[in-house]
């Protein structure tokens, strides 16, 4: 048995997802750029925030 370590979660998906949201929302108000790169921090962040949270246990 594997006692003391975890399997991590992984987060590439949430990021594509952001990026495509963000993209096909900026698509609609006429700025598919600006919501790629919102949509790429956003996953940036959350991927961030999960990395931290599994790095403490």
């Amino acid at each position: 048995m594997n006692k003391g370590k975890s399997n991590p979660t992984g987060a590439g998906a949430i990021i594509a997802f952001l990026i495509l949201g963000g993209a096909i929302v900026g698509g609609t108000m006429g700025q598919p750029s600006i919501g790629l790169l919102v949509g790429a921090a956003l996953g940036i962040l959350i991927a961030l925030i999960l990395y931290l949270r599994e790095r403490g246990k």
